[in-house]
């Protein structure tokens, strides 16, 4: 007898996602010898590094409230509960939405257009195979809880 599985069902870990397409893009940048993005190097690193903190300081304060609630920030463990409050009030994803915006961060930090560039089908990839099992996952688990929330709060922003 199989037991139902108590999880998204997530099969690769969203940052190796994000990683990835940045690293892709940014190969195939270097392979095609891709143009700068025009900025000088203070203008770059500032928007780089303004970009990276706020990014990473979204994810921090997004998975810190998973841990409050004592449930499992990793979408292959299971949901004991439905976070709401802090950024999860203006999007559903804050923490993907902070790996985004650290993407960004790192993209320009690279100076590289190409890697830019594959953050769109990087998001693809998450809204198809992370974010859509998340969600299917999430209804299963807390049901008009769950369908309420999404009604009233944006997936992105």
């Amino acid at each position: 007898m199989t037991t139902p599985r108590d999880h998204a069902g997530i099969v690769v870990p969203p940052p190796l996602i994000y990683l990835g397409f940045l690293f892709a893009g940014w190969g195939v940048g270097v392979w095609v010898g891709e143009p700068s993005l025009g900025l000088t190097d203070l203008m770059r690193r500032s928007i780089a590094l303004g970009l990276l903190v706020l990014g990473l300081v979204l994810e921090g304060w997004a998975a810190g409230l998973f841990k409050r609630a004592r449930t499992d920030v990793l979408p292959w463990k299971p949901s004991t509960a439905l976070v709401t409050t802090g950024p999860y009030r203006l999007t559903r994803n804050p923490i993907y939405l902070g790996y985004t915006i650290t993407y960004v961060g790192l993209g320009v930090g690279l100076d590289s257009p190409m890697a830019l560039a594959f953050v769109l089908p990087c998001l693809i990839v998450m809204e198809r195979f992370v974010i859509m099992r998340e969600e299917a996952y999430l209804e299963t688990r807390f049901g008009s809880a769950y369908r309420a929330y999404r009604g009233t709060v944006r997936r992105w922003l």
